[in-house]
């Protein structure tokens, strides 16, 4: 039982860095692309369509391109599983930056801010709630996509190497098992950003409130 149980572990670790190393890249990356689309409107338009063309490649033809490139690694697995968080992130990092009222950004250009501090100060955290919202989608959505990594081997498969060897071995208790606790991930994700903006937005939440 000692063995099993240290096994489950070892795919919930793998499955956690699937999807936590591809979400904080995205993060980093997106947020870069959406200053960049908000001060330049015109980078919008073709950031959008090239974010939304990664997203549909589908993940087994994109590890089967990269594989003669990268090999069977952890490599191979994270750049797909990057790319799909661009999209998602990108339009709701920008909804954020554009939802900041106008007359805010005119108070802080009034009060001498630069635009590095009106951004820093004054344009990410009102654009918080609307960036935290797709940060939760993305999460959702990569530890769902996690799971196909398993088709580059047991070394990093996480959960989905569970799913694989279930179905390979006819084993549903195995298979089960796996798509049970890639759920409970995406549950317990979601969970944890809504918490996380409710501590770092108390505005928002007080002024909803009091209506």
């Amino acid at each position: 039982i000692a063995g099993h149980l240290e096994s489950i572990a070892l795919r919930i670790v793998q499955h956690l860095q699937l999807t936590v190393i591809p979400l904080v890249l995205g993060i980093v990356i997106s947020l870069i692309l959406a200053v960049w689309a908000v001060r330049q409107r015109r980078a919008y338009g073709p950031i959008t369509a090239i974010t939304g063309l990664l997203y549909t490649i589908p993940s087994l033809a994109a590890f089967a391109v990269l594989r003669p490139i990268t090999g069977l690694s952890l490599l191979t697995a994270l750049i797909p599983l990057t790319t799909y968080t661009l999209l998602i992130l990108f339009r709701n990092f920008v909804a954020g930056f554009v939802a900041v009222p106008a007359d805010v950004l005119e108070a802080a250009e009034g009060m001498g801010y630069t635009r590095r501090q009106r951004l820093l100060r004054v344009e990410l955290p009102l654009a918080v709630p609307l960036m935290i919202a797709g940060v939760r989608l993305a999460s959702v959505t990569t530890i769902g996509l996690a799971t196909v990594a398993a088709v580059l081997g047991d070394t990093f498969g996480g959960l989905g190497q569970l799913i694989t060897e279930g179905i390979q071995n006819f084993f549903p208790t195995k298979y089960l098992l796996g798509a049970a606790l890639s759920v409970l991930l995406a549950f317990a994700a979601d969970y944890l950003f809504v918490r996380f903006e409710r501590v770092v937005t108390p505005w928002a939440h007080a002024r909803a409130g009091g209506r």
